[in-house]
């Protein structure tokens, strides 16, 4: 891939190593469930490795509703509305090779998802030209090698065990750069705006089709995988934002999760950036000739999904221990990051020569230079390009064995190279890690997530275990990313609105959002990375678990004694009970359901074809359902079996269940295999599918345990606190100006993060607060100053008493917590007051063109 921000866009080309899959079908298997314009060839097949720039697994096809995310030419959905195609017109994304239409439809499609990429040429590979491949034939000539030796040559390396991966990835590497093929016949192609469809004339089985193809194909400026904007530095930059169709407008794939792959990559960007990226060792780039590029490799061993492909290039400078001098001038410069933005200042300055000068001093010599990994051996030593901060201090070096305990698990996932069968690993108990940031966040970055970062990694490992990925990078993202965090292997990406509040010297006060987010995005390494659903509709096998875990390793992080372990559990389980009831009263009961398809979870059509639904809706990107209803199922699980008990059980689930796809089953039944008692307590399979899972709405026992957890010492505290400014208030109200009054002396009581919070939800639930009270209580705990979730609940309070002193606030949050601000807008409208109402089309004017495309879509409705 060669990243080129004058335009836009990422030229490249994708090598894709196939291997037909089990149980294909083809369009006379398929009878009628292909849909409208299928081809009648539809099959599939899936990938190995794959190199050169990148490769992505493929193996079912994936359709999405609402908004029609999917491949028209293997749908077998009969019930789509016509509307919801809108290929046949769009002329603009259809695109054909010259012989396309002199294909026959009885010939073998292979479909790839792909969306805004324009191909130039799609080619088979010659590999046997390349002779390192001919040590790889067997002695004795089979039948299959001799009729078709690429596809002998392919299988013999797809087969090589893990204990020569690195053979096994250098061939992939040589395979890449083959010619191609030149026995006379060509592949043809088609795509329109969901797929990109490949055959061969002639060839009508998917054993027949070529193994090796090379894709040429350049992105979109529009295309919604990846962003292009400006840092908080207003430097450009690139990265992959987490897209309701994942991928698929960066390289042609095939998205559902069971279409896996390894992957090496290779990318081309301006010599004065850094590229990160999804990858296991630490890429030192090196220069491209005499070009002003260079170029940085990276590669994964274990098959991922495609969706979990992650990259980001730009200008950031790598977080240490201590600011260098020579930018600590602008660390205090641009402490807010560019809020005096205006709004011409957007990302239409793209010309080549202004990147080359924007770019300006880079943190590339950060990472120049470091000391390049050679083995997956190597990952535990003290590397200097990677932190471990303060580890002998924090206690944190102590080995640890605990998790080698022999219960009789084995790995049981496809052969890779695993880190749960390495004893180094199980005693490294903080992975090397490396955090990076636009300039003017270096401070907050360091105060945060550099010093909580080895905590939360070595908490994981007390909970959890091995950590799956041998290292970790985290990049404090732009302004306009559209949630609080995103993990993917090896990479994390946090919104700045988890940054410690306050100033420097507050304290560890202002880091209870940081360091939750920290291990809510660590722990999906787990639960969503390498033990991921096989099914996207089951979002909470990895929201839900990540939710539940983030508290978990959050407590174990801050060394909490038994007792606060339980009261922060309790605080923070009655504050998502809240947030959960309110988002059900405010859904559709559709939008409400864990595993919408029921007793379909996990299938596909006979076509390949998986549906996943509500995918683009836009209403269920801003839902947390998953995540909190998903948590309270857990955390009901737990009250069953006992709370250590049940993280016991995690790590038994993690053991043997690592580097494989699960559905809400197989967690469930293992559960209540370990746990017989549950089973004869009535708590079945289908009792836990009908009470949790498949209904809308809330289950009975959270009723009941939310009147417990609003009766506990944390939340009593709140209360009594609420009373002292209540009663404030009503002191002011009704009385005149005429005489100066002298407030009453009242003793407020110092509040945690998570109190604070709490408070300011029971004050919004009060019809009225008093000028004088509002300003008592933004004093009283600065509220300015606190973490975004406590700003969020300020900024709301203000919205609805009209505080019209505190707009200032408002106006800060949207602009820079863009993550949490979207309903903030609707309630600045609704109120029908000019003043909030124009305080919405300021902060819009001022960010519309860095938002998320989702967002600004959701806000743009409300406000326009």
């Amino acid at each position: 891939m060669t990243v080129h921000f004058d335009s836009r866009s990422i030229s490249s080309s994708i090598v894709l190593f196939l291997e037909p899959c089990s149980g294909v079908r083809t369009q006379a298997d398929a009878g009628d469930d292909i849909g409208h314009g299928a081809s009648d060839g539809a099959g599939t097949m899936e990938a190995g490795g794959s190199q050169e720039s990148f490769a992505s697994g493929f193996q079912q096809v994936d359709a999405m509703e609402d908004g029609a995310k999917g491949l028209e030419k293997v749908l077998g959905v009969k019930e789509r509305h016509k509307a919801e195609f809108q290929v046949v017109a769009d002329t603009d994304n259809i695109q054909s090779s010259q012989l396309w239409l002199t294909t026959d439809e009885s010939d073998f499609t292979l479909v790839l998802d792909c969306c805004d990429l324009d191909v130039s040429k799609v080619e088979e590979l010659d590999i046997t030209s390349v002779p390192a491949m001919l040590s790889l034939q067997p002695r004795e000539r089979s039948e299959v090698s001799s009729l078709n030796p690429q596809a002998a040559l392919i299988q013999t390396l797809l087969s090589m065990p893990s204990s020569q991966w690195r053979q096994k990835h250098q061939l992939f590497s040589l395979c890449s750069r083959a010619p191609g093929a030149q026995d006379g016949s060509s592949l043809h192609f088609h795509r329109d705006k969901w797929s990109l469809q490949v055959r061969k004339e002639g060839v009508t089985s998917p054993q027949d089709f070529p193994r090796a193809l090379r894709i040429c194909y350049e992105t979109r400026p529009t295309g919604s995988s990846v962003r292009w904007t400006k840092d908080q530095d207003n430097r450009v930059c690139v990265y992959t934002a987490g897209s309701p169709i994942n991928n698929r407008a960066l390289f042609p794939c095939q998205e559902p999760p069971v279409a896996m792959s390894t992957w090496q990559a290779t990318v081309r960007a301006p010599s004065e950036c850094v590229v990160l990226m999804s990858g296991e060792e630490q890429a030192v780039p090196t220069e491209d000739g005499d070009t002003r590029f260079f170029i940085w490799n990276y590669y994964v061993t274990m098959a991922m999904p495609a969706s979990t492909f992650t990259l980001a290039v730009g200008l950031w400078h790598r977080v240490t221990a201590e600011i260098p001098p020579a930018l600590e001038s602008g660390v205090r410069d641009r402490t807010d990051c560019g809020k005096t933005a205006k709004p011409g200042a957007g990302c239409e300055e793209w010309a080549e020569a202004g990147v080359a000068s924007g770019l300006g001093s880079s943190s590339s010599e950060v990472v120049k230079g470091s000391p390049l990994q050679t083995g997956r051996d190597q990952t535990t030593r003290s590397d200097s390009a990677f932190c471990f901060s303060s580890l002998e201090d924090a206690g944190l070096s102590v080995t640890d064995y605990s998790g080698m305990v022999d219960d009789g698990i084995s790995c049981s996932h496809a052969d890779y190279p695993c880190r749960f069968t390495e004893w180094s690993a199980w005693s490294q108990r903080v992975i090397p890690h490396r955090v990076f940031s636009p300039v003017c966040l270096l401070q907050k970055a360091q105060m945060g997530v550099l010093k909580l970062l080895p905590q939360c990694l070595a908490a994981a490992h007390a909970v959890l275990g091995v950590h799956p990925f041998p290292r970790l990078d985290v990049l404090i993202v732009p302004a306009g990313f559209s949630s609080l965090g995103m993990a993917s292997p090896h990479i994390i990406f946090l919104s700045q609105s988890v940054l410690c509040a306050g100033n420097p010297g507050s304290g560890d006060k202002g880091l209870s959002l940081c360091g939750s987010r920290i291990c809510h995005e660590i722990a999906h390494s787990w639960f969503g990375l390498v033990i991921g659903a096989r099914d996207w509709t089951e979002e909470w096998i990895s929201e839900g678990f990540a939710t539940c875990l983030e508290d978990i390793i959050w407590a174990q992080a801050q060394k909490l004694s038994l007792q606060e372990t339980t009261e922060q559990f309790d605080l923070k389980a009655l504050l998502r009970w809240r947030r959960l009831s309110d988002e059900l009263q405010n859904s559709k009961e559709e939008l409400q359901v864990l595993r919408p398809n029921m007793e379909k979870t996990g299938q596909v059509s006979d076509s390949g074809s998986s549906t996943v639904k509500h995918a683009l809706n836009p209403e269920k990107t801003f839902m947390q359902v998953h995540y909190l209803k998903g948590y309270f199922l857990l955390r009901f699980l737990a009250s069953q079996v006992g709370e250590q008990q049940f993280i016991d059980f995690f790590r038994l689930f993690v053991k043997k269940y690592h580097g494989q796809l699960i559905l809400s089953q197989d967690f469930l039944q293992m559960l209540l295999i370990t746990f017989p008692d549950m089973e004869r307590k009535g708590l079945t399979l289908g009792a836990i599918y009908a009470d949790w899972l498949d209904r809308p709405g809330i289950p009975k026992w959270l009723y009941e345990r939310s009147a417990v957890w609003s009766q506990a010492r944390l939340v009593e505290e709140v209360k009594a606190e609420v009373v002292k400014w209540i009663l404030l208030s009503q002191s002011h109200q009704g009385k005149g100006r005429k005489r100066k009054r002298i407030e009453p002396k009242v003793n407020y009581k110092e509040l945690t993060s998570d109190q604070l919070v709490m408070l300011l939800e029971l004050l919004l639930e009060e019809p009225e607060l008093s000028v004088a009270s509002m300003r008592a209580l933004q004093r009283t705990y600065s509220l300015q100053n606190q973490d975004a979730e406590v700003r969020h609940r300020w900024c709301e309070l203000v919205v609805k008493h009209a505080y019209a002193q505190a707009y200032g606030d408002v106006e800060h949050f949207l602009v820079h917590d863009q993550a949490m601000g979207v309903y903030l807008y609707g309630e600045l409208m609704v109120q029908e007051d000019a003043e909030q109402q124009a305080v919405a089309r300021r902060c819009l004017s001022l960010v519309q063109e860095e938002m998320d495309q989702s967002a600004r879509r959701v806000v743009e409705e409300m406000v326009l």
